[in-house]
C-alpha cells in the first residue's frame, strides 16, 4: 500500500472530481480504463504508466479482500483493462523514454508525405481541431454539425461533435476545406473510419523516411495546442484565459494542463 499511496490518492481525487465517486467499493472498470486515458494524454513515460497500471492491479486485490473481510462475500471486480491500455500504449507510441516536447517541427510536410489519404485526413483533423486519436479513429454522420464562426479567430469553420474515452464530449473546430474532404468520405461510405494501428505505423515509418523523430499521432495535438495558444493571445486573451480556453478545447478541466503542452 505504501508503494502505490500517491497513486492511489490521485487516482480516487480523479474520480470524486470527474465522476463523482466517492464510495471506491463501486469502482469499475470504465473507471479505470478513463483514468488510464487520462493520465496517457499526458505523454507519461513508459516505466510510470507501468506502475500505475501495477497500482491498479493491487487496487483490485485490495477491493476484493476488503469485500471478503468485511461482508464475507465475493465481489468481482475486474481492471485487466489497464493492461490492454497499456500494451495498446506502447504499440502506439503513447509513451515516452523520457520528457520532450512532442510538437511537430513541420507538421503539415509529415502528413503530406503519409501513404494512405484517411491517414492525411485524420491528421490534418487532430492538427486543426485537437482532437486525440479516438475521435478521429471514427466519425458518423451525425457527428457533422455544420459551420460556424470560431469565437477566437472569427472564421468560419466545419464543426465536429466527438465524445471520447472518459466521457469527454465537446466540437472541434476544423478548417472548410477539411470539414468539406471528411463530408465526402462519409457521404461515399457512410462512415469516417481508420484502423488506429495502421495509422501509427504509418506515421512512424514517415518520420523514419524523413529522418525526423517519431511521436505517434498525439504529436498533432501538441502543435494544436502552441498554435491555438498564441491565437487566443492574438484575440486579447489573458494568458489564464488563453491556457484555459485551449484547456477546455482539448477536453481537459484546468488551465494548467496546457502548459504542459507548450513546455518541454
Amino acid at each position: 500500500m505504501e508503494s502505490y499511496r500517491d497513486i492511489w490518492n490521485n487516482f480516487f481525487n480523479y474520480l470524486k472530481e470527474h465522476w463523482k465517486v466517492k464510495n471506491f467499493e463501486l469502482i469499475t472498470s470504465e473507471h479505470i480504463a478513463a483514468y488510464m486515458e487520462y493520465k496517457i494524454d499526458y505523454y507519461p513515460s513508459k516505466q510510470y504508466l507501468q506502475k500505475i497500471s501495477a497500482a491498479l492491479g493491487k487496487l483490485e486485490l485490495a477491493l476484493t479482500i476488503f469485500a471478503k473481510n468485511s461482508y464475507n462475500e465475493t465481489r468481482e471486480y475486474d481492471f485487466s483493462i489497464r493492461q490492454t491500455l497499456l500494451d495498446e500504449s506502447r504499440d502506439l507510441k503513447l509513451v515516452a523514454n523520457n520528457y520532450h516536447n512532442r510538437a511537430y517541427s513541420k507538421p503539415n510536410i509529415l502528413i503530406k508525405n503519409l501513404k494512405n489519404e484517411n491517414h492525411k485526413l485524420a491528421a490534418i483533423i487532430q492538427l486543426e481541431g485537437g482532437a486525440r486519436l479516438e475521435g478521429v479513429a471514427l466519425i458518423k454522420k451525425e457527428q457533422l454539425l455544420g459551420y460556424e464562426d470560431d469565437y477566437i479567430t472569427k472564421k468560419e469553420r466545419g464543426i465536429i461533435f466527438t465524445k471520447e474515452k472518459g466521457g469527454k464530449e465537446g466540437v472541434v473546430f476544423i478548417h472548410d476545406q477539411t470539414y468539406k474532404k471528411l463530408e465526402f468520405e462519409i457521404s461515399n461510405n457512410g462512415k469516417f473510419k481508420i484502423d488506429r494501428q495502421a495509422y501509427s505505423t504509418d506515421i512512424r515509418l514517415t518520420c523514419e523516411k524523413l529522418n525526423i523523430e517519431a511521436d505517434g499521432s498525439h504529436g498533432f495535438r501538441w502543435n494544436f495546442a502552441q498554435r491555438r495558444l498564441f491565437e487566443y493571445a492574438k484575440a486579447g486573451c489573458t494568458y489564464e484565459q488563453s491556457l484555459l480556453g485551449v484547456s477546455h478545447e482539448m477536453k481537459h478541466n484546468r488551465a494548467s494542463i496546457t502548459e504542459h503542452y507548450i513546455g518541454g
